[in-house]
């Protein structure tokens, strides 16, 4: 399913101020190194950018694909030389293997079921290359449950103001999540607008099943932004695979 994020489009750079895309940029570039000879990289929910833009500064030949067309018209401004595409994660056809597919800052997760989630797999197993590097971080379960849980977050940003209220089910550890934004007009003002949409969590076995009946083999997990195991406790997975084989009916 194709999510606009209209009104998430014009406020998301404001309020990830604080994700540290150059040490994101640099993790994924030296996991990539170690999995694989990369020249042609396919970034798959790039949102507005920003780190593909990095990545492309480090030397890779990089495509940004995003199911949003307001999220990409952000990044195109950004850098028009990249190649953007509107496509939706899991109906994905570029007609060509990439030598590695990445998915960053838990795009995966923003996927609505395990179905759509088996579908994007199966669609980066199509579009990447025989031995290439499927790399990228998640929200665990643990996450879901303990940190985004039911709980709002309120977030004061230039020219906008923006509540993020989330609910979490323990049926699928899914949260689903509504944003009041208030964009501050020129008069001080402010006009409402909105966004809903949400992200589901697979445990680390439910992930490696779904990779592995997708024709992928894991070579590595990591805790998010370090080379560690995970442990109980971590937010965040960085999932290493490769393309073993096309995909298994």
């Amino acid at each position: 399913m194709t999510r606009g994020y209209g009104d998430f489009a014009e406020v998301y750079d404001e309020l990830t101020q604080n994700v540290p895309y150059k040490e994101i940029a640099e993790y994924y570039a030296k996991i990539l190194g170690d999995t694989a000879d990369v020249k042609r990289l396919l970034d798959v929910g790039c949102g507005t950018g920003n780190l593909t833009i990095r990545l492309r500064e480090m030397g890779f030949d990089v495509v940004g694909l995003d199911g949003s067309s307001e999220m990409l018209s952000c990044a195109m401004a950004k850098c028009p030389d990249i190649f953007w595409v509107c496509q939706d994660m899991t109906k994905i056809d570029l007609g060509e293997e990439f030598d590695a597919v990445i998915s960053t800052l838990d795009s995966i997760n923003h996927l609505e079921s395990k179905a759509e989630i088996e579908r994007c797999f199966r669609c980066v197993n199509e579009n990447l290359r025989l031995g290439g590097a499927f790399v990228f971080d998640v929200n665990t379960v643990y996450k879901h449950r303990e940190i985004l849980g039911s709980n709002t977050f309120v977030y004061d940003a230039e020219g906008a103001y923006c509540v993020w209220m989330n609910e979490f089910s323990e049926e699928n550890n899914s949260v689903s999540i509504d944003l009041d934004i208030f964009f501050e007009e020129e008069d001080g003002s402010y006009t409402r607008g909105g966004e809903s949409f949400g992200e589901i969590a697979l445990t680390a076995d439910e992930m490696a099943e779904m990779l592995g009946k997708c024709g992928f083999e894991i070579v590595k997990t990591y805790d998010y932004l370090s080379f560690d195991a995970p442990a109980e406790t971590s937010e965040k997975l960085m999932i290493s695979a490769m393309k073993i084989m096309g995909c298994s009916n």
